[in-house]
Order: structure tokens, then sequence, then C-alpha cells
């Protein structure tokens, strides 16, 4: 039986359909939005995986180049390991969901949205978001959705829903929201320094409409959903359990507050390695997972207690307090830019690198034509950053933190045409405890002020948690790891002085309300404030000179007659510019001639080179030229590039000049005076030594 539901979503149609595609497994929609079209998958093991405590969930988006009519480049012709927009829209699918699956299912969850079409017009990452939803709505797989998502832009004072890609390019917001019918759980985008008051219009912009597509996947499972496979919540109550809490209480809330990330590991791990000594008698080998859970769950009862009762956190900071910031700029002496920016146990040092449009980062993607970044921001989270040992890779989490940062530093950077260099950022966080993707926005900052890039203005970045019971709510500004564990929120917010460039919220509970997201956002703003005024203490303004370890880009502007000249016969001329100079020349139609140095002195011989061809020769005045070729009656120096004279044999010398290799020998560098251009535009010269002997 096909079953089809239709949702009317900005300016399109989205339409909702199952029972024709992928019917074995548990769960299959195709979703179709204008030329779009997304077939997503849910499916789950066969077997329970005993003893786990999480969601083993996996979301594997992927884009398929036929969508696009496109084949795939490279050397196998066929598509490879996902690209890094392909693990964004994992994690934009992966965030809202994962929250809503039962941790007692305990078994492996696996979800496969891939776009079948595209019209390069409207993004099918939304529909993706919302097929997944809807088949795992109409499996068998236990799940408390649906969801709903939207993108949402702000574009010549209007918002829109779902826009093009045209539309997002030009507009001054870009939001994705997502959330259930009761409520908003996820929002992420970015913004051009928009205000706070319009990034709050635009989820509430967003809210009906996400509920309407959860209605409309609430109908499908009436129609035709599965009947429900039964959790795995064969728990049997603990019964030492009020006895640990009971001998745990007193030292665990000790413990909870020693100051230091370690230290406080360390007391928290004496007071577990104590309850096991103290019960040793009365446990089973079994038992130590189930001393694990009381005690967690006595740590957070004991820490949000705190929070919300007394305002005191684990490291005895207030409420809306930030941790202690350094920030130095320079650190690396050969680097173009480098800055080291600590916040608390949290550290991030960035680094900028410049180069030339020939380090531009190519995309190939179905969302268009191949274009190319001259931005790109890496963030890397080694091991030992928390004090561990691992494998050393880039994996999805290094992705999307970059990307945020990335997002975050972008719409301040100056356009191409003042500053016409690739630059590349990259974040080693060296320390990690809490929110290293806000502290490599504040690294990255600096380091691109240091590199003596143009930013429009700094940016800086702080993450937001939220405690809340019942009607009692407290916002914590520069949440700690361990309150974003803890935590109902997690909400990343950049921007400048001005406004907002960057978000991501992820909420634990079913929604947040308007008054509680304006509030935040207030007490981020001001945590923002004084974030920018600590690293302004470092740096403030880009540095006058880019460093002199950076290659040198001139810009000159020729008449579009003389590009043919410049480039030669084949390239001829123009690569030899570029052999003799040491440097890369490109050439626009337009004119502009773009040179790019190793360095200075590099980047200005070839620009003297470009200006000699294009220069006419000017009667009197004085030429280094090269002897070309010689004949009976004179030789022709070349003056200039592909320009040559003749200095006639009686010009040699003040005095008769039997044979003119007496004088000159081919190759030779000789000065030359242009004494006139004839009216056919023939040179003739004089040889410089011959003119000295006259006037003696």
């Amino acid at each position: 039986m096909i079953y089809r539901e239709r949702i009317k979503i900005g300016k399109e149609e989205m339409i909702l359909e199952t029972g024709r595609m992928a019917k074995q497994a548990n769960g299959a929609v195709y979703a179709t939005y204008s030329g779009s079209a997304v077939l997503a998958t849910a499916c789950c093991s066969s077997s329970i995986i005993e003893g786990i405590d999480f969601v083993p969930l996996q979301v594997e988006y992927n884009e398929k180049y036929y969508a696009a009519g496109k084949i795939p480049g490279g050397f196998l012709k066929r598509e490879g390991r996902p690209k890094d927009k392909e693990i964004l829209v994992c994690r934009l699918i992966d965030r809202p969901l994962r929250p809503l699956f039962d941790k007692t299912f305990q078994r492996e969850i696996q979800l496969v949205p891939t776009t079948l079409s595209t019209d390069q017009i409207n993004p099918p990452d939304m529909v993706a978001m919302v097929a997944s939803s809807a088949a795992v709505t109409i499996s068998d797989i236990p799940f408390n959705g649906p969801i709903g998502a939207v993108r949402v832009c702000y574009l010549d004072g209007e918002f829109i829903i779902n826009p093009t890609f045209l539309e997002i390019e030009q507009s001054s917001l870009d939001i994705i929201v997502s959330g259930t019918a009761t409520g908003i759980t996820m929002v992420e985008g970015g913004g051009n320094e928009v205000p706070e008051e319009i990034l709050i219009e635009a989820i509430s912009v967003a809210e009906p409409v996400i509920k309407e597509i959860c209605q409309a996947q609430i109908r499908m499972a009436e129609a035709v959903g599965k009947v429900k496979l039964p959790l795995n919540n064969k728990t049997e109550p603990f019964s030492l359990e009020e006895d640990i809490i009971a001998f745990a209480e007193a030292p665990l809330k000790e413990a909870c507050f020693v100051l230091g990330k370690f230290e406080r590991g360390a007391a928290l791990a004496a007071v577990k390695e104590s309850v096991l000594e103290k019960f040793a008698d009365q446990l089973e080998e079994e038992d130590a997972k189930k001393v694990g859970k009381v005690l967690n769950d006595l740590e957070k009862s004991i820490v949000r207690e705190s929070i919300l009762k007394e305002g005191k956190r684990t490291d005895h900071r207030k409420p809306d307090q930030i941790r202690t910031i350094t920030s130095e700029i320079d650190i690396l002496p050969r680097a173009h830019g480098s800055a080291l920016f600590t916040r608390g146990e949290t550290q991030s040092l960035g680094v900028t690198t410049l180069g030339t449009v020939y380090d531009e980062q190519m995309k190939d993607d179905i969302d268009g034509e191949k274009s190319f970044e001259r931005f790109m921001l890496h963030y890397n989270f080694p091991p030992f950053s928390v004090g561990e040992t691992g494998r050393m890779f880039t994996g999805r989490r290094e992705i999307g933190h970059g990307h945020l940062a990335f997002r975050a530093l972008e719409p301040m950077l100056p356009p191409k045409d003042s500053f016409p260099y690739t630059i590349r950022v990259v974040s080693e966080i060296l320390e990690s405890n809490g929110s290293s993707s806000m502290a490599t926005v504040c690294s990255g900052t600096l380091s691109l002020l240091s590199a003596g890039v143009k930013m429009k203005k700094p940016v800086a970045g702080i993450a937001m948690g939220l405690i809340s019971e019942g009607d009692e709510m407290v916002v914590l500004s520069d949440i700690l790891g361990e309150e974003d564990h803890l935590g109902d929120m997690d909400f990343k917010v950049t921007g400048t002085d001005e406004g907002i460039t960057a978000f991501q919220m992820d909420i634990k509970i079913e929604g947040v309300s308007s008054s509680l997201m304006a509030k935040a956002l207030e007490q981020a703003k001001n945590g923002r404030l004084h974030i920018l005024n600590e690293m302004a203490k470092a740096i403030s303004i880009p540095n006058e000179e880019i460093s002199k370890y950076a290659p040198k880009i001139l810009k000159l502007k020729v008449d579009e007659e003389k590009i043919g000249a410049i480039i030669g016969p084949g390239g001829k001329v123009i690569k030899s510019i570029a052999e003799r100079s040491g440097s890369e020349i490109n050439i626009d139609n337009d004119g502009t001639v773009t040179i790019f140095g190793k360095d200075a002195d590099k980047a200005e011989a070839a620009r003297n080179m470009v200006l000699s061809i294009i220069e006419e020769p000017e009667p009197g005045r004085i030429y280094q030229g090269t002897v070309k070729r010689i004949t009976d009656f004179g030789a022709f120096v070349e003056i200039l590039p592909g320009k040559e004279g003749l200095v006639h044999i009686s010009k040699l010398a003040n005095h008769r000049v039997k044979a003119v290799e007496d004088v000159l020998t081919m190759n030779q560098q000789i000065p030359v005076k242009l004494l006139e251009v004839d009216r056919m535009g023939r040179l003739n010269l004089s040889y410089i030594d011959a003119l000295n002997e006259q006037e003696k």
C-alpha cells in the first residue's frame, strides 16, 4: 500500500511517501520538495546488546552525484568517503533525533537518508531531516518523536521558510530550526552581525511549521505505522542503592566542589573506591556498573541542586561568571599569524597561514558547479588535550566544531578584491574542559589579526548551559564539560560587539520558551562582550603589515589589448616571467594582473617585467638591453620583452668599427639609448659607450 502526506512548507509542497521503495527496511520514506528528493530508511538490529546505557545510533546521509546529473571526479568515478558537507548533515539529523530514542531499547539503529535528486535550487538537507524522522516514526523502532525541521533566512526585512540556495546566499541570517510538536530542540546557523531579537523572531516563525510537519508524520504512523518493538527495561531494583546513597552523599558533596578538573575527578573516584570497599562483601561481580550509576545519578542531583538553590557551580563560579582568560599572540616565529587563547582549563592554539589563489579549496558536490573556497578552518582535538591516549584522526566531531567556528569568522573576513589571499586557520586544542569550539573562534580571531588580515571586527564565542527543575531555571555562562553532560542545554553563540555571527543550540528537555531563549541570549551577549574586552588586551585591530614569511601579492591593471603580449604565443612570455622571477602570475579577462611572489623582491621583479612588456619605448631614454643578434651592419638589442632595436655599426663607437664582434658578443648586457622610433615603428639605438666618447 502506497501512502502519501502533503505539507505546504514555504513556497513549495513537501510530499512524504511510503510503501513503494525499500520495503524491507523497518521504515522507509521517500520525500520530495520541488526538484529535490530523498529516500530515508530506518533499520535496527535483530538482537539486543545487553548492558549498554547509550543509544547506538548511526546516521549515514549521502548524496549521489547522479542526483544532479553529474559524474563524480577522481580516478574511480564513484562516490567515496563522506564529504564534509555530508558529515555536517549527518550531525544535523543525529542531534535532534538521538535524545528521542530510549536507551533501554538496546539495539543498533541505522538511518540512511540518500539524496536521489536535486534541482540545485532547493537544498535537500531539510528534506533529509524530515524524511529521516518520518522513516523512524512509521517503523517499529520505539521513538519519542517525530521531529520537524525547517530552514529560515532573513532577507530584505522578511523571513523566508526553506529558502533557495540563492536566497540563502543573499540573506543576513540563515538558521535551521528543529523540534517536536511540543517545543524547539535544536537551532543551528549563522548570520552577519544579526541582533538577538531577529534570531528569536526567526525561531518563532519556524515553530508553527515544525508542528505541521510533526502532525503529518503522526497521521502517517496512524495510517501505516508498524507496532513498536518492546523496550528491554528489565531492570531489577538495586537493594543497596539507599545504603550507598546514605554512605556516599556527604563525601560526594565535598568531592563535587573540589577545584580543578583532574583534582575533582580524583576526589570523585576516591568516593567510588570507598563505596566499593565498604560494600565489598555485599556486592556481586556484576554490581560495579550499578554502583557507578547510583553515584553518577547522585552527583548529578547534588550539582544541579547546588546551582538551582545556591547559584554555586562545581568550580565555585556564579551562574554568569566567565573563567579567567589570557590571550597571547605571535607565539610561533615562522607562522604568518599565531595566538594562544586560554579560558580556564580550555586552551586553543590558533594559527593563520596566508596563501595564493592557487591554494584555494575546490568544492565539488551536487549543489552546483565546482567552486573554490578562499577560507578554510580546521579544528584538531588530540587525545592529550584531555590527558588521555588515543587515535589521532579527524572525526565527525572535529568536522562539526570546525564548521561552527568557520561560520563564526567567515562573515568578518575582508572581501577578496581588497585582500586577495587564501586564508587557512588551524585550531590545535591543547587543553579541554568546556567549549573548545568557542575557544577556537577566539584563538582564530587573534591569529587572523596577528597575521594582518583586515577583519571587519573581532569575533568571540561563548557556550551557555541550562539547569531546570519544574519552574526553576538557571542559565549558565561559559559551561564546563561536566555542566554540559549534567545540564539541559548546550547553546553556543558567537559574534562581534554588534551582533551574532553563528550559533548552535541543543536542548535535552522538551523545549525552551522564547523568554528563556531571550534571557540566554542576553546573558551570552554580556559574556561575549567580556571575552572581547579580554582578547583586546592582546590585539584589537589587524597588524598593519603581513608577515615577511607570507607570500607577497601585487595587483595592477593593464589594457585588455596588452593581455596577449603578456601571455605570449603558447604562454611563452608569461611562463618566462614566472621562471625568471620565481613568482606566479594570473591574468583575468578584464586586464587585472595578480602577481603572487614568495617574497616582496620576487613579486616586485615580476611586476617590473610585466610593466616592461606593456611599456611603450620612449625616445631619449636609456635602457639596459641584451644583444640578441649580430649582423654585418650592426647588432639587434632587446630593450623590453619582445621589443628589439638596431644599434648600427656606426653607433657602436666614436671611431670606425671594422666588425661588430670586435665590440659586442651575443647575450651581452649593454646600456643603450633610444634615438628614435621611425615611421615604420623601428627602433634605432646607440651604444651608450659611443655616446660617452662623443661627449668627451
